[in-house]
């Protein structure tokens, strides 16, 4: 078994093989198409890292969220488009949609009336935005929810029969 690091300011591509407990040798064994040399230059951020990269560290070291990361900071389109999710805890997400649904069901009939023409105002303007922030941070929870899910499965949190239900309704959506 390797060394463990004592470097400061290790990327999130180095914390999450660490914290899997994996040298980079054994990383590179699970992922099978990237060595060890190639992780220690997307660990000290040598050279730019691969969508295909991140796809398999997330795989090997059962972190999902790694994928978003990558997208929302690495990823040049990304970075505009994809907001970075957050694990959270179970309770806390179900708290943030519960929210997000009560504020949106108080705007509902506002946003009939601004619908109902088919354009939209200057005075709809300010209440056709706080709208669409409102649906933003729900699509930000379910997102996080989603997250919370993969991570779980990626960790078998469930027993199997829970596992294999929830990976038949994923794949069939």
């Amino acid at each position: 078994m390797g060394r463990k690091s004592i470097k400061e300011n290790k990327n999130i591509y180095f914390r999450s093989r660490e914290e899997a407990g994996l040298t980079r040798a054994e990383a590179s064994e699970k992922m099978g198409f990237i060595s060890e040399y190639q992780i220690e230059k997307f660990e000290n951020e040598k050279v730019m890292i691969h969508p295909e990269d991140v796809v398999a560290m997330a795989e090997a070291y059962k972190k999902p969220g790694l994928c978003n990361y990558y997208c929302s900071h690495d990823c040049r389109i990304g970075q505009e488009y994809v907001p970075e999710v957050k694990l959270s805890t179970l309770s806390e997400i179900s708290l943030g949609i519960l929210a997000s649904i009560n504020s949106l069901n108080k705007q509902k009939e506002r946003l009939i009336e601004i619908a109902e023409d088919g354009t939209l105002t200057e005075d709809e303007l300010p209440d056709f935005l706080s709208i669409q922030d409102r649906l933003e941070k729900l699509s930000l929870t379910v997102d996080s929810l989603k997250l919370w899910m993969e991570h779980a499965l990626a960790n078998e949190q469930f027993d199997q029969a829970i596992i294999d239900k929830l990976k038949s309704s994923i794949d069939n959506q």
